[in-house]
Formats: structure tokens, C-alpha cells, sequence
């Protein structure tokens, strides 16, 4: 699954979940000529990633080429079950990408619309936003 090599903070504050606003970068197709675009907000977790990754590549059949456009790296913590108030913050759990609604999460080509477009559907299910498929 993805991870950070390397971060210089282990755990960092959650920030803001602002609701409002559209992606500044990676709003347009760079490599492919199909893509599944964000249509909300929300964090997409490491394994959210791969498991959407891993439909794809398994309904293409090693089939044109693939691009993932998100990475994770947030690390989200969270304390065990039945642990008192104090004690400090809970230990690394997941790594999550904040998306935007206008994202561009994955791109395909080599393909015909047809496949790519039930390709991405299938990722689609995998992540916990609605998405769009898009075209160049």
C-alpha cells in the first residue's frame, strides 16, 4: 500500500475540514485520455487507493497504462478502545489524501472508452466520494 518513505513530522494536526472550494491543482488530464474525477470532499485512505487500483488493473487485464494522481500523506491517528482522557496523542494508524471536489484521482489510455469507462466505475465503488467519469 502507499506510505511516505519519509516525513519530517510522524504526526501532524488534523487541520481544517473545509467543506468549501474547488482543487487548485490537479483539476485537468495530464497523462491519460480518460480519468475519474472528485466530486466531493472527504480523505481517501491508502487502502481506499490501492483496493480501487487493484479493480482496475484486474478488469483491464494488463491492458493500457494506468496513473494514480493522489497519494497519501496525512497520517491519521487515532487512540486504542477503552483509553482514558490524557496520555497524549494516539499512535499512526493510516496514511489519507484531503481531495477536493474537482480532483483528478486516476488516469487511464491506451484503452477504448468502453473498458475504461466500466474500469473506472469499478473504482468508483471502491472510494467513499461520488466521482465522474471524464474524457479528453
Amino acid at each position: 500500500m502507499f506510505q511516505p518513505k519519509k516525513v519530517k513530522h510522524r504526526k501532524t494536526q488534523k487541520g481544517r475540514r473545509r467543506k468549501k472550494g474547488v482543487s487548485k491543482a490537479g483539476n485537468e488530464l495530464s497523462f491519460g485520455s480518460f480519468g475519474l474525477k472528485a466530486l466531493e470532499a472527504s480523505w481517501i485512505s491508502a487502502r481506499q487507493i490501492e483496493a480501487a487500483r487493484r479493480s482496475m488493473t484486474h478488469y483491464i487485464q494488463r491492458g493500457g497504462k494506468i496513473w494514480i494522481k493522489i497519494f497519501p500523506h496525512k497520517p491519521v491517528t487515532s487512540k486504542g478502545q477503552e483509553i482514558p482522557m490524557g496520555g497524549g496523542k494516539g499512535s499512526v494508524e493510516y496514511y489519507a489524501f484531503p481531495v477536493k471536489p474537482g480532483r483528478i484521482l486516476f488516469e487511464i489510455d491506451g484503452i477504448t472508452e468502453e473498458i475504461a469507462r466500466e474500469a473506472m466505475r469499478r473504482a468508483a465503488f471502491k472510494l467513499p466520494i461520488k466521482t465522474k467519469f471524464v474524457k479528453r
